[in-house]
């Protein structure tokens, strides 16, 4: 939005708030309710004889799967660019929230340091769990046999933390602060 004049406006509060919870309706918020559900039927029924597909097959049919794969894929990226145009919109541009130029040295040993900092222990973890009978398997992919499965795969983990980070990390936390919550009540309420 912007005054006559073009400078940037500051959207109202109300507007703020049904803004992002039409954002995570239209986003996270029905996927986070089906994953619920679908836990708590895996709980209710016990997680150890369960397989969880994190990329599972959406057809039979080859190129049909791959349809819809890339179809899913898109989904993903429109729904940080919507993101990114609404902040765009009220005057914070992309290099605010984190994606201006990369600083290689920084950003990529940081990304490591942090991704084997959550990742080991969480596999180990996850390991422990399936030892003891406790967890689901957790198949990463059921695109065995097809040809356009490593491509698809790059580009869904593209996709998947692309939505994340603009959706989650970076408009749903600058929302919240211009809301008036604190960088920290932000944070946590976006981990939720």
């Amino acid at each position: 939005m912007s005054a006559p004049h073009g400078d940037p406006v500051e959207p109202n509060r109300r507007g703020m708030r049904i803004e992002v919870g039409v954002m995570l309706a239209v986003t996270f918020g029905v996927s986070a309710v089906i994953a619920v559900l679908q836990l708590t039927d895996a709980v209710l029924s016990g997680l150890a004889g369960h397989r969880v597909r994190l990329n599972p097959n959406q057809s039979r049919y080859d190129l049909v799967n791959l349809g819809l794969n890339l179809a899913s894929i898109a989904q993903l990226v429109a729904w940080g660019s919507l993101a990114l145009y609404l902040l765009w919109r009220s005057g914070i541009g992309p290099a605010r929230i984190g994606l201006g130029r990369p600083r290689w040295r920084p950003d990529v040993l940081g990304g490591l340091g942090l991704a084997a900092l959550i990742g080991i222990p969480g596999l180990l973890l996850y390991l422990a769990a399936r030892a003891l009978g406790l967890n689901a398997e957790v198949e990463p992919s059921a695109l065995h046999h097809s040809w356009w499965r490593i491509p698809v795969l790059i580009l869904s983990a593209f996709a998947n933390g692309f939505a994340e980070e603009v959706v989650v990390v970076g408009y749903l936390i600058t929302r919240l602060e211009q809301l008036g919550l604190s960088s920290a009540k932000s944070v946590l309420a976006s981990s939720a």
